[in-house]
């Protein structure tokens, strides 16, 4: 019995417009799967969690005033539009960031 469940995960950031783009300049970095485990709600904040974590890891290495709107969309198993995700989180750094 298969007691983990796999979210997988896009990141985008906003472009004008047009909506929403591939976050940074390699989006291939921001997307992906994450295995969890089986209970859907969890799993899901677990899978969030390691995702904002690694943004705020790479934003506080080039530093914070780098930190940029982004929106993390979630599906379970398999990737689909963007309007079908089971989760969408979205983080908005605060512009004063740097002097807190």
């Amino acid at each position: 019995m298969n007691t983990e469940t796999d979210w997988v995960y896009r990141v985008f950031e906003p472009h004008g417009s047009e909506g929403w783009r591939p976050y940074g300049s390699d989006p291939e970095r921001w997307q992906g799967a994450i295995t969890a485990p089986p209970d859907s709600t969890e799993g899901a904040k677990y899978a969030i969690g390691r995702i904002v974590g690694d943004l705020m890891t790479e934003w506080e290495g080039v530093g914070l005033r780098h930190a940029m709107h982004v929106r993390v969309f979630l599906w379970h198993d398999e990737a689909g539009d963007m309007e079908e995700a089971d989760f969408i989180v979205e983080v908005r750094p605060r512009s004063d960031i740097d002097a807190a």
